[in-house]
């Protein structure tokens, strides 16, 4: 009686583990857990691409949103560098002016 109840029990779970095994490797596995393989996402041969379900998805989008704020950020330095040249310059042409008034009240003294 043991015998054949060991039987019976050895041959139930040699079904489950076949069923086990036929369930994670057997056809339609790649589409219930994903492939292993790259490239391969379910009965396709083509990479899946992720769905853009929002702006902040796109990839394209965030790339050109940080290429637009960094230009805005290279033209506002831009700006600052000139002016502040323009006010290096201008700084530059009154104190030469300042010298040219002081060396001719130097060379013509008023008395």
């Amino acid at each position: 009686m043991f015998k054949t109840m060991g039987r019976v029990l050895l041959l139930v779970l040699v079904i489950f583990a076949a069923a086990l095994l036929w369930r994670a490797f057997g056809p339609g596995s790649s589409e219930r857990y994903g492939s292993l393989r790259p490239g391969q996402s379910g009965t396709s041969g083509a990479p899946a691409k992720p769905a853009i379900k929002g702006p902040d998805d796109d990839e394209e989008f965030l790339w050109n949103i940080e290429k637009n704020r960094f230009k805005e950020r290279r033209a506002k330095e831009e700006a600052e560098r000139k002016r502040l040249e323009a006010e290096r310059l201008r700084r530059e042409d009154e104190e030469r002016r300042r010298r040219r008034e002081e060396g001719r009240r130097e060379e013509h003294p008023e008395e």
